[in-house]
């Protein structure tokens, strides 16, 4: 196939409309350093049992994101609201159902009845929770930077996944977004129709939901026939397998700064472990 190349830079039309500002280094590193970079010590966190080490890639984690990446309210949400939260109740809860016969040495903070809360089940517990906020803040400094199409593409592209695979994977997740539009316009052409006025269709409460919702299925179903008709026919017209190989429209490099972001946080995760363990 031949290769079309043009002084100017493509424009993906799936990427943000405004782009994130030069100094936010995240959203210009390949999606593939970013992993490369938090799973080693994923990996590693697993098997920790301290508070230290996975309090330690918490803050690590939560440093990298604000300085590299831009903040939204949702991802402020996520950050300072959601994660902090989740953390707390998965402490509390893992911290009662610890068998207080393997801690009853410790000091005792709570007596209810017989049943007697000790600081080295709070310990257990909140390690625990520790461990999964640290990964999954790990995982964040991906995940709020990069969008599933870099994602395929840098795999096709650095890791030689075959782009049948990858762009298949690539128009399934498209389809996620055209359900939500097609949703909407099922829940709009109802309300038109009077059918969330009243009667079978109407009313308030769990049941008139539920009634309601399973009205969307069926047209639901045929949008998602019709627009996955439309795609295997572009896809098709396009020669989609019928090469070995195609011709990338828009790259994904993989630059110096790739390379540097990954030496700097295996550094950086190497020596947490080192001074902490």
């Amino acid at each position: 196939m031949t290769t079309i190349t043009s002084p100017t830079k493509t424009i993906d039309p799936y990427t943000p409309g405004v782009p994130a500002p030069s100094w936010r280094f995240l959203h210009r590193l390949n999606p593939l350093s970013k992993v490369a970079a938090v799973a080693p010590a994923m990996v590693a966190l697993v098997f920790v049992r301290d508070l230290a080490i996975p309090a330690s890639f918490l803050v690590l984690a939560y440093a990298v994101i604000l300085v590299g990446a831009r903040i939204t309210w949702r991802s402020a949400a996520l950050l300072f609201l959601v994660l902090p939260l989740g953390i707390s109740a998965v402490g509390v809860g893992f911290s009662l159902w610890v068998d207080a016969a393997g801690v009853d040495d410790t000091t005792a903070l709570l007596q209810i009845g017989n049943w007697t809360l000790f600081s080295g089940a709070l310990q257990v517990g909140f390690a625990t929770a520790l461990r999964l906020g640290a990964i999954l803040a790990l995982a964040l400094i991906g995940g709020l930077t990069t969008t599933g199409p870099d994602l395929v593409r840098a795999s096709i592209q650095q890791l030689r996944v075959p782009y049948r695979i990858g762009y298949t994977a690539l128009a399934a997740y498209r389809f996620v977004p055209r359900f939500g539009y097609e949703l909407s316009v099922i829940r709009a052409a109802h309300r038109v129709r009077g059918h969330s006025a009243g009667g079978l269709w109407g009313g308030r409460g769990p049941f008139a939901r539920i009634v309601r919702g399973w009205g969307y299925i069926v047209p639901l179903l045929a949008g998602a026939i019709r627009h996955a008709e439309r795609v295997a026919l572009a896809m098709d017209a396009r020669a989609f397998g019928a090469y070995p190989t195609r011709t990338e429209r828009y790259l994904v490099p993989f630059r110096t700064r790739d390379v540097v972001f990954i030496v700097a946080l295996l550094a950086a995760s190497a020596a947490i472990f080192i001074t902490l363990l």
